[in-house]
């Protein structure tokens, strides 16, 4: 089981991170190895290359520090004791002039002390010669690697945050949402009437504002009313305003959201909730652009642009008739899909950024982003809610984490613990790319594989690895990985993190 696991990690990595809907396959691992002994130089190259690595060799300490200057490197693993330059030298000069790149020392027996000391200067692991095991090595660059581009990848979405490449709160950056906000540009200098159609928490409202900030009435008021939270005489109250003396109450005239917004943006969300009559009243608004108070008898002019917005099915109202036809038409002038997040799981990563710079600081935190294993589920999460439940599971976990990142553990139950359908039944992955499918599939199985060796094996680490025929330590990280807990053992060590329970 050693080897799938490791053969699970290398898949992982080669289907790569996920990315937009027609992302290629990520790169294979980069390895920089540097040793003077050529023999085992060799050696550690064919236990990489076989490990689906990439490797460039260097016998030298000092050619290996100009090697490491290669932008496309992913970790270095170096032996530590080198005449010219010493490796804990060298890793002192990667950490300045490469911080980001992850090293991985080569010590024997007597200088263990030395790799200790390594380790608190930044490395991120240490092996000592021999090798116990021989596919230690591959498991733990591939950790290091995925390490070091999750950090990148992180990077890079504070660069397009910072960068303002999303449309205010509107955040994506695959196909679907590039064609969201295509039509947002596009709509946007016209006054034409928009419908956007899309499931409760996709963003609708967001959408309305983006066109409205766009437009040449951006200075003017934009205005949202949710037409099916109020009556039928309280809406048309709000859309058209009334006169004194309309009904007991009306002690003054009062403008509605039409002539409120004189110049501006009206935006109508819930519009399949609007009751026949006011549709008839709101057709005359669309069609000339004149409203009639309640209890007046002159019309009134006005100008606005009108917004719609609904989680309804608006041709099946009108096939049944409850919709207007003629109504329909007027507001299915342009028409704006927004997508479910299931739909576009390649905007959860982007979206979990943004949340935590916004919840961090009003939690009074400093969180430096998520574990692999906490992206994993938030990528695998169906989301019936869509981004306003990912909202709330990240401002829920900003306040709960006790560490500096958020982890599986820190996730609402339901997300990242127990069986979903995406784990147990890969058709339901059918809607992703092969790459990001076979990543979330073997991802989905390694975690159910660990959960149930632990319930197996009554929690003991000790047990669970070695029937997984993986050395205790490398195990450990598999568990820390996943999120997956345990329970403490004889030896007094601690389970991987705060409410974990065995099987979680």
């Amino acid at each position: 089981m050693a080897a799938e696991l490791q053969a699970g990690g290398a898949e992982t990595q080669a289907a790569g991170t996920v990315e937009g809907v027609s992302a290629p396959l990520a790169p294979p691992i980069r390895v920089l190895v540097i040793e003077d002994d050529q023999e085992f130089l060799q050696i550690v190259s064919r236990l990489l290359t076989r490990a689906g690595c990439e490797v460039v060799s260097v016998a030298d300490s000092v050619g290996g520090l100009a090697a490491a200057a290669d932008p496309g490197l992913d970790v270095v693993v170096s032996d530590i004791e080198m005449p010219n330059l010493s490796g804990l030298d060298l890793l002192r000069e990667i950490r300045v002039r490469h911080p980001g790149l992850e090293v991985v020392l080569m010590t024997g027996g007597a200088t263990v002390d030395a790799a200790v000391e390594a380790m608190k200067m930044g490395a991120y692991d240490y092996l000592t010669k021999p090798f116990d095991h021989m596919d230690r090595l591959g498991l733990i660059v591939t950790k290091a690697a995925e390490k070091k581009r999750l950090a990148d990848r992180g990077r890079a979405l504070e660069t397009m945050l910072d960068a303002k490449q999303s449309f205010e709160d509107l955040i994506g950056q695959g196909q679907k949402m590039a064609e969201v906000f295509r039509l947002i540009e596009s709509v946007a200098p016209t006054s034409v009437t928009v419908l956007i159609q899309g499931e409760s928490g996709t963003g609708k409202e967001l959408v309305a504002r983006a066109i409205h900030r766009r437009s040449p009435r951006k200075d003017r008021p934009f205005l949202a009313l949710n037409c099916s939270a109020l009556t039928e005489t309280l809406l048309e109250s709000e859309l058209f305003g009334y006169v004194k003396g309309a009904f007991t109450g009306a002690v003054a005239d009062r403008k509605g959201f039409f002539e409120a917004a004189a110049g501006g943006t009206v935006f109508l969300d819930e519009i399949g909730d609007v009751p026949p009559a006011t549709q008839v009243r709101l057709l005359r608004v669309l069609q000339e652009g004149e409203i009639r108070r309640v209890g007046a008898t002159a019309p009134t002019r006005v100008d606005v642009r009108v917004i719609a917005a609904t989680n309804a099915d608006l041709e099946r109202a009108r096939a049944r008739g409850t919709l207007r036809e003629d109504l329909f038409y007027r507001l299915n002038v342009i028409a704006i899909h927004l997508p479910a997040l299931r739909e576009r799981p390649e905007d959860v990563p982007p979206l979990v950024h943004h949340f935590l710079r916004k919840y961090a600081p009003r939690v009074g935190k400093q969180l430096t982003g998520v574990s692999a294993g906490a992206m994993r589920a938030l990528t695998i999460h169906p989301w019936p809610g869509n981004v306003r439940e990912l909202e709330n599971a990240i401002e829920r976990a900003a306040v709960l984490t006790r560490g500096p990142e958020v982890t599986a553990g820190d996730l609402p139950p339901g997300i990242g613990t127990g069986r979903r359908a995406s784990e147990a039944d890969p058709a339901s992955l059918s809607h992703l790319p092969l790459s990001q499918a076979k990543k979330l599939a073997v991802g989905a199985f390694e975690r159910q594989y660990l959960v149930n060796l632990l319930r197996r094996m009554e929690g003991s680490v000790s047990r669970a690895a070695a029937a997984a025929g993986v050395e205790r330590s490398n195990f450990r990280k598999l568990l820390k990985a996943y999120g997956v807990g345990a329970r403490k053992e004889a030896a007094g060590e601690a389970a991987s993190g705060p409410g974990d329970e065995p099987g979680a």
